[in-house]
């Protein structure tokens, strides 16, 4: 294996403006329908819902702003609603992570090695994927596919052995820029794919016959606020004339039954879908760059948290047309996630799996002919939620990368 001994030391401070004392996250059950909809009453309270009140076999996971604690538990109480703290005050796991960072960049400059183990920022990614396409300069090139709306490179690493034109898959992560895990675990499959080419003979395979193109951070901007000013960001940074709210979720924002249900039109809303799809120029480029290339034979997207593997369709309550296959190919790759530590994942349409959301990435790729059309939610399933301690980025994209490779090696032996 080759040694990487590009890494200079990697640094950046971490301060978050926004702070998050006392704010709990709570899992609640609803029981009825009515419980749904009286737990929808209390989104004029603008809390942070993690998971959002769907049906009554889905928990709802929310972040209550401290002042709002205890009138929202009276409220459930009151309405008979069972609830469970899941973080009992935000900030001590946001603080517990901070001088995790810190710890881990202060041994990063002085063995000038690369951990990959750790969360890191915008700044340290670009770095280290400067120092992965000099380790690996015969089978990774960094190409620019667009610039984010305050002007950050979207950089994809495109994995090729050579020949033009070839068939290729897809792998993007951070498109929700609070779900840190995923760009952790797409920097760490990067390494892991440059790595085991002419080690492994599945990876070998692959990449003799296919190209591999991975967007570690698809959300750069958001990505940045999240270390800088809001831990919890989850959207883009794009301004709108005549709102003072800032940004749109791009994963609402693809020409896929755009702004239909599991969307809002409030600009305020983290579910915004936009002003029109495409609208983010982050998710253009990606269109734009699949539609171009023309050769897609797979789109993959990794999210978090909930511990599912979904394929279309979110926008609509029907079957795909390749629904047999997709959850064939599903149900292999989340057994092999299993395999590793345990971790249990649950397979289906994102309709049926987790809600009916509109304008997402995977539902364009199918709709747009790519078959093979997968999204990751990768841990947990809701003890830490978006703030998944950092002992776990490893294990995470270890038992991930095993489920990409049964799909990899799916698409490989069964083209279209």
């Amino acid at each position: 294996m080759k040694a990487l001994l590009f890494w200079a030391a990697l640094f950046g401070a971490v301060f978050c403006e926004e702070t998050f004392v006392g704010d709990q996250v709570l899992r609640i059950r609803a029981s009825t329908d009515e419980q749904i909809q009286q737990l929808l009453s209390l989104e004029s309270l603008q809390l942070d819902y993690w998971k959002a009140p769907r049906s009554v076999d889905s928990p709802v996971d929310v972040r209550v702003p401290f002042p709002s604690v205890q009138n929202v538990k009276a409220f459930l109480e009151h309405n008979g609603i069972e609830y469970e703290i899941m973080i009992d005050d935000l900030q001590t796991l946001l603080d517990e992570e901070k001088e995790e960072i810190s710890f881990s960049q202060t041994l990063e400059s002085r063995s000038g090695t690369f951990n990959f183990g750790t969360y890191h920022t915008l700044d340290n990614i670009y770095k280290a994927i400067e120092g992965l396409t000099a380790a690996y300069s015969g089978l990774i090139t960094r190409q620019q596919i667009g610039t984010s709306y305050e002007g950050r490179p979207l950089y994809v690493l495109k994995f090729s052995t050579g020949g033009s034109n070839r068939p290729a898959i897809w792998l993007d992560a951070g498109i929700h820029s609070r779900e840190w895990v995923t760009q952790a675990t797409a920097l760490w499959t990067v390494n892991q794919l440059a790595s085991q080419y002419k080690r492994d003979a599945s990876i070998t395979s692959l990449l003799d016959q296919m190209d591999v193109y991975i967007l570690i951070v698809t959300n750069p901007d958001g990505y940045v606020y999240t270390h800088t000013d809001n831990r919890m960001w989850r959207k883009t940074r794009s301004k709108k004339s005549g709102s003072l709210c800032v940004g749109a979720d791009p994963n609402r924002n693809w020409d896929a039954g755009f702004g239909g249900p599991g969307t809002s039109a409030n600009p305020c809303s983290d579910t915004y879908h936009g002003p029109s799809a495409e609208s983010e120029v982050e998710v253009k480029s990606v269109a734009n760059f699949i539609r171009n290339h023309g050769n897609f034979k797979a789109f993959l997207t990794i999210h978090s948290y909930s511990q599912l593997l979904m394929y279309p369709f979110g926008y609509k309550c029907t079957n795909p047309a390749d629904k047999t296959e997709l959850d064939a190919v599903a149900k292999s790759a989340a057994n092999a996630i299993t395999s590793l530590y345990g971790t249990k994942y649950t397979v289906g349409t994102i309709c049926t799996t987790i809600y009916q959301a509109s304008g997402g990435s995977i539902d364009w790729s199918y709709d747009y002919g790519i078959k093979y059309s997968f999204a990751f939610e990768l841990r947990d399933t809701g003890r830490y939620g978006f703030v998944l301690p950092a002992s776990q980025i490893i294990p995470t994209a270890e038992e991930t990368w095993l489920g990409l490779k049964k799909i990899f090696e799916h698409v490989r032996d069964n083209p279209y």
